[in-house]
């Protein structure tokens, strides 16, 4: 087993030139004017000071691109993850509080070590087991929690926070009658210039143009005078070694949380390394990514970072400004610490109602109504996923929604690998005059009356057995004299000890009607399972075979060449010579 590379950036090290420098540079620069408003955003998201947004952005980015695997994703703070940090520790201490930051960085070194942990295990496969509908609805009742979060501090009013979706919205209706017609008008005005840029400018700041729109209406307002509150002054802008000592005894009520944050972590920046990875033809270590990401968890979590991971906004600018190698995402943090010597004294003037009205637009833009309407007209096991999910996330918690989307989506997985398609097979003339096998049903194919072909796609194990075996017994009582049967196992079948023994019971069974029974495989690691197992010793090794031309060729030698002779229905090739012998035999 090979582990994973304790320190992967000498892989990539040896291609830096002073061409990889200046465009590394140039895309860390561009990077860092988008992750400052977004770093603060992000921040009042999971319920901190602005402060630790932009410590996150500095140092998750600069770990997880030197351990990594990804040559151009960059890591910081995300939505999702901000989102469910918020949900989980708002209701253990107040946000924003000195014990809800320890909480927070206590957190974020677990989501670390559960990350490492699961790169060294070499588990970045079993990411892929989460469906698809998990992360959409997931991200989708993170928006909807996130929006409504904030529509307190866009009305101006000032309410209890935690509880799930409804819970808020209730408790901002028994405040409507307080809200401050200010701060209304001001995070209405940020919304609609966050919008406007999307739409007029997508490639200009539309974060940092709303942000300043929103502060200049504020100050042309007076707005501080009339009761609206403003984010505050940094304390520091370089984050310091600050280990969360003082909660040490709670590690037990955080890890639950942890592990849900560290699997969307792992979710998100495994799919956007993949995603580049394939569209830039470079080479992608899931297992790696899973160390890179909870390196830069582990080691943030000491230094005044909250939980981060990989960010597809940061990560399609890095890629569309050239970026040749992870040192982009190192020169984005040293950027960003430059920009901030000079315009941290700013941010004290952002407003809050201006600060959450860009995040309502974040948090509509997360929300992809389209892959949601597409899942939902599917009909199909993704729907359940995706409403269980989306329900738990608005109803429940938020990270018990990820808990309750992966284990519908194992049930889903493993209740489909328990029904095997069976199929029922017969030759089809193709247009080239070549016959080959397809499914007799839907394509309306004659079927031999005395032969049975069937198809297996899918294992052949404990969890299957009793639903092909009823398929087989149905087929048999359809079509009783077809008593000779080929049965094509396809090159993904698994055969364990209890579908070898169906394989067996079924073998009798043909025998003592007087049938015969072929099976056609030709993958090694299966042949090699049903002769461990006993099926050829009850097959007969010259039963087996490795194409259904041949199988069934052979089973013909069985048949009853009175009905042969009696049979228009023409199915096989060797149909024909059946009956030409058959009639030489009366002669």
């Amino acid at each position: 087993m090979r582990y994973p590379d304790p320190f992967p950036a000498r892989q990539w090290l040896g291609q830096v030139t002073g061409a990889t420098l200046r465009a590394d540079a140039f895309a860390g620069f561009t990077n860092a004017a988008i992750v400052l408003p977004q770093g603060v955003a992000f921040a009042t998201i999971a319920g901190l000071p602005a402060e630790y947004g932009l410590y996150t952005a500095m140092i998750t980015a600069v770990v997880a691109a030197m351990f990594g695997s990804s040559m151009v994703m960059i890591s910081g703070p995300t939505t999702a993850i901000s989102a469910v940090l918020f949900a989980t520790i708002s209701d253990i201490a107040a946000p924003g509080s000195a014990r809800y930051i320890e909480l927070a960085l206590m957190m974020t070194i677990l989501v670390g070590l559960f990350q490492i942990a699961g790169g060294i295990g070499r588990l970045g496969g079993l990411v892929s087991f989460v469906s698809h509908s998990v992360m959409t609805a997931f991200t989708a009742a993170a928006a909807l929690l996130i929006g409504v979060s904030q529509l307190a501090g866009a009305f101006g009013v000032h309410v209890e926070r935690g509880g799930n979706v409804v819970e808020r919205i209730y408790r901002l209706f028994e405040n409507i009658g307080t809200i401050n017609s200010y701060a209304v008008l001001i995070s209405l005005g940020t919304l609609t210039i966050a919008i406007l840029s999307q739409k007029i400018a997508p490639k200009l700041p539309g974060f940092l143009i709303a942000l300043l729109a929103g502060s200049f209406a504020a100050y042309a307002l007076d707005a501080a005078a009339h009761g609206v509150h403003m984010i505050g002054a940094l304390p520091a802008i370089v984050p310091s070694l600050n280990p969360p000592t003082s909660v040490i005894g709670e590690i037990g009520v955080l890890a639950p949380g942890a592990a849900a944050i560290a699997l969307v972590g792992l979710l998100e920046a495994i799919s956007i390394g993949r995603a580049f990875a394939v569209r830039r033809k470079e080479n992608f270590d899931a297992n790696q990514e899973m160390i890179g990401q909870g390196m830069s968890n582990f080691i943030g979590g000491f230094f005044q970072c909250y939980a981060g991971s990989g960010s597809f906004t940061r990560s399609g600018v890095n890629a569309t400004a050239g970026a040749m190698t992870p040192l982009s995402g190192v020169f984005a943090s040293v950027f960003l610490l430059l920009i901030l010597l000079f315009t941290a004294q700013l941010v004290a003037f952002i407003p809050t109602p201006a600060m959450a009205g860009l995040i309502l637009f974040v948090a509509w833009k997360l929300i992809d109504v389209h892959e949601i309407k597409h899942i939902i007209e599917t009909k199909s096991a993704e729907t359940v996923i995706l409403l269980l999910t989306l329900g738990a996330g608005l109803l429940i918690e938020l990270d018990f929604a990820i808990y309750v989307g992966v284990i519908a989506s194992l049930a889903v997985f493993v209740y489909e690998s328990a029904r095997p398609d069976l199929t029922i097979t017969a030759p089809m003339v193709a247009a080239n005059g070549d016959r080959k096998f397809r499914d007799a049903v839907k394509n309306d194919l004659e079927q031999c009356p005395q032969l049975v072909s069937l198809s297996i796609d899918g294992p052949l194990y404990f969890g299957s057995v009793e639903h092909v075996e009823k398929r087989l017994k149905r087929i048999r009582r359809r079509n009783p004299r077809q008593i000779n049967m080929v049965l094509y196992l396809k090159g993904g079948a698994k055969v364990d000890l209890a579908g070898a023994d169906l394989l067996i019971s079924i073998i009798r069974e043909i025998k003592s009607v007087g049938g015969s029974f072929r099976i056609v495989a030709n993958v090694q690691t299966l042949i090699d399972s049903l002769e461990r197992l006993h099926v050829i010793d009850e097959l007969g090794a010259k039963n087996l075979f490795h194409s259904k031309g041949e199988a069934v060729a052979d089973a013909m030698r069985d048949f009853n060449l009175r009905v042969c002779k009696a049979c228009i229905r023409d199915v096989f090739r060797e149909c024909d010579r059946l009956r030409d012998t058959e009639l030489e035999t009366d002669r």
